[in-house]
């Protein structure tokens, strides 16, 4: 998701984390202590860029796509 790129919530998800989607209340939440979070959000470093053709579908992906917390559906 573009917030994630950016280094929101989102970017603090690591593989096993117990993720739980309510589609009715359009609520994404994680199994995680907020200190851990916070940790993991304080040592994210942004991906490097992999190129124009990579760097153009995100751009896409991005103006395209809303955010996760309004339901990350294609405008």
């Amino acid at each position: 998701a573009p917030e994630a790129v950016r280094g929101g919530p989102i970017a603090a998800l690591a593989d096993g984390d117990e993720v739980t989607i309510d589609v009715d209340e359009r609520r994404i939440d994680v199994a995680l202590p907020d200190a851990e979070i916070q940790r993991r959000a304080a040592a994210y470093e942004q991906p490097p860029r992999a190129g124009d053709r990579v760097e153009v579908a995100i751009a896409k992906y991005a103006k395209l796509v809303g955010s996760a917390s309004k339901g990350a559906i294609a405008r």
